[in-house]
């Protein structure tokens, strides 16, 4: 199962850890972690390519942590809706992906 930690402080998103698999079907075939990857990356990608600074990122064989430096609206809202979208999949896939 994949498990998505969401960290606010002061209302604030301030880190999402992505950890594990999906199990839906094989490596290369499964079609929730393809979502959820498609759903981080993508977001990762519109943030950094607005402002370089606002996030860190590390990527392990294990899975992905953003630390979001900012606190400006627009990186806030691109989280917040990357979280919606992690949450819609769970709604999907109760059995492969939590968000917490």
């Amino acid at each position: 199962m994949i498990q998505v930690k969401v960290v606010k402080e002061q209302g604030k998103y301030k880190k999402i850890t992505v950890l594990g698999h999906a199990m839906y079907d094989d490596y290369g075939k499964d079609i929730v972690c393809s979502a959820c990857s498609s759903i981080v990356t993508t977001t990762v990608n519109g943030i950094l390519s607005i402002d370089s600074q606002s996030i860190s990122y590390l990527v392990s064989r294990k899975g992905m942590s953003i630390d979001i430096k900012s606190t400006d609206e627009i990186t806030q809202k691109l989280i917040q809706n990357m979280v919606s979208l992690l949450r819609e999949l769970e709604g999907n896939y109760p059995d492969n992906i939590h968000v917490k």
